[in-house]
């Protein structure tokens, strides 16, 4: 397996456990409409004002009287949904939009996708099989009634939280649960139906990104080892013109030098791998982005062994490898016409004889040494190796890496933001910028050159753990391996997972950084 791994037509990673969820997850369309429905169960929004909720437009379109509203405990906070029982039979909603910025669409879109699910599941556990959502054939519609200063900001943040609010991954013998199928976006008179639906479409793409990123953090590592997340990818990326997969075994691996990929994945009994994804569009302009992602099947820690806690969410440490995945699907989807990259060095970080120990010095892809100072600094080391391979052989002009990588970014930032270092300014702003257009934050963190030192090493060129502040040293270690390129660093080791709802995340794998990456391939896309 030295070469392309592509499997036509069968599905043989995908249906390798047959009680796994289809992957990618269907998410729910959206399409744009002029005509509210009879019949169709529907949500009005409702603002914040002077005087407390605007009630009027809800009470109007569901011809009741505002106090029935604020009987129901209607409410203008982002996010907060009220059903509401209607004369003509089935159900309505009504749904907090608070000032109406894009981010309070987005939390009323995932929080009303999240109140249909569970009346879904209630009319399917009932004995009444038409439930109170109308009529059978409707139950898995909805629609939604757009304000009049609607724009494509406030479409593209309610169908990102329409799409991703209600997605659920679980493995299980019962029958796949109810869904929500489809949303019709109901346009004020005047607006411009098919503009607003080009948004609707790219919003869902952007979805659709972060939805494949979520199954794969998702999947349980007894499935998902290098071989499955790296097979799975290829299979994806056949059907996707202009994207071609190459994945590269442990054999290949070891004759090309890569040195740090097999360290990590030197304690497993199932080897590592190096994905290679490039996308190849004939109109591509602008510079070559490549991205590099982290593939850590499953984290033990290796000999420097975490503890028990909450080592069960180390599926998910494979995150950043799931994002750019995920958006080199996107991407090519989209058809950008830029050249863009991606690498997802892919191991298991396991305890046996044949681990990796502390102490060790690892020789990387192009030569650089690294003195091991902790076996559970395995990130870096894979990614060290992928970017030495990068700058070797592919000539980037822009490179971003992104990986869950440190706990003190969790402890500096908290579990929604992202950090982000960067060697360039102006990438470091269109990351931040390209962020904030797609709903995920970033925060630019300093790469403090009065730790830079602590990086060599003394045994080796460099040191896998230099003493400092442990998010800062991570990516100067990094950096060693940039050949001074521009470079960015994304770290995402507290936005990755969540344990409760919020916006359009759900608990689990959050799918974190796949829209950013998306995002700034587009900026460099239009120049």
């Amino acid at each position: 397996m030295s070469g392309a791994s592509v499997f036509r037509p069968a599905h043989p990673v995908r249906d390798a456990d047959p009680a796994l969820p289809a992957i990618p997850t269907a998410l729910v369309e959206v399409d744009v409409v002029r005509q509210w429905r009879d019949g169709v169960p529907g949500a009005v929004p409702v603002f914040d004002g002077e005087s407390g909720p605007e009630l009027a437009a809800a009470a109007e379109q569901f011809d009741v009287d505002a106090a029935v509203l604020e009987a129901v405990g209607a409410s203008a906070s982002a996010g907060a949904v009220r059903a509401l029982p209607l004369r003509t039979g089935g159900l309505g909603w009504v749904v907090g939009v608070g000032s109406g910025e894009p981010v309070k669409w987005r939390s009323a879109g995932g929080a009303l996708a999240r109140a249909v699910r569970e009346r879904l599941n209630d009319v399917a556990e009932s004995e009444d099989e038409t439930g109170d959502l109308g009529e059978a054939s409707d139950a898995d519609y909805l629609q939604v009634k757009l304000p009049a200063d609607v724009d494509g900001e406030i479409v593209s943040a309610l169908t990102l939280g329409l799409a991703l609010g209600g997605y659920r991954f679980r493995v299980s013998r019962g029958p796949v649960p109810p869904r929500l199928r489809k949303v019709l976006l109901v346009a004020p008179e005047g607006a411009d139906v098919a503009a607003l639906g080009e948004q609707v479409r790219r919003a869902r793409e952007l979805a659709s990104a972060t939805s494949l990123a979520r199954d794969l953090a998702n999947t349980p590592s007894n499935v998902k080892d290098p071989a499955w997340l790296t097979g799975l990818a290829a299979e994806l990326a056949a059907d996707v013109p202009d994207l071609t997969a190459t994945v590269r075994d442990e054999k290949w691996l070891a004759d090309h030098g890569f040195g740090g990929i097999l360290a990590v994945g030197g304690g497993s009994s199932r080897p590592p791998r190096l994905l290679e994804l490039a996308y190849r569009p004939k109109d591509a302009a602008g510079p070559h982005l490549v991205l590099v992602g982290k593939g850590i099947t499953f984290d033990t820690g290796g000999i420097s062994i975490k503890p028990a806690e909450g080592m069960h969410l180390m599926r998910t440490d494979m995150s950043g490898g799931g994002a750019v995945i995920a958006a080199l699907l996107t991407i090519a989807r989209l058809g950008l016409p830029v050249k863009v990259t991606g690498l997802v060095p892919s191991a298991e970080n396991h305890v046996s004889g044949s681990a990796y120990r502390p102490g060790d010095v690892v020789r990387h892809y192009g030569g650089t040494t690294t003195e091991v100072g902790n076996t559970d600094a395995e990130g870096r080391m894979v990614l060290a190796d992928a970017i030495a391979y990068a700058v070797d052989k592919l000539e980037p002009d822009v490179l971003v890496d992104v990986a869950t990588l440190t706990g003190a970014m969790k402890v500096a930032l908290g579990l929604r933001t992202g950090g982000l270092f960067a060697s360039d300014e102006e990438l470091a702003e269109q990351v931040r910028a390209a962020g904030e257009r797609v709903g995920e934050a970033w925060w630019r963190m300093p790469l403090v050159e009065d730790h830079a030192e602590a990086v060599k090493g003394e045994l080796a060129d460099v040191k896998q753990t230099p003493t400092g502040p442990g998010g800062i040293t991570a990516a100067l270690f990094l950096r060693e391996f940039t050949a001074g390129l521009p470079w960015a660093h994304l770290d995402i080791a507290g936005p990755a997972r969540a344990d409760k709802d919020y916006n359009e995340v759900v608990p689990g794998g959050t799918g974190f950084a796949a829209r950013s990456l998306v995002e700034l391939a587009a900026g460099f896309a239009k120049g």
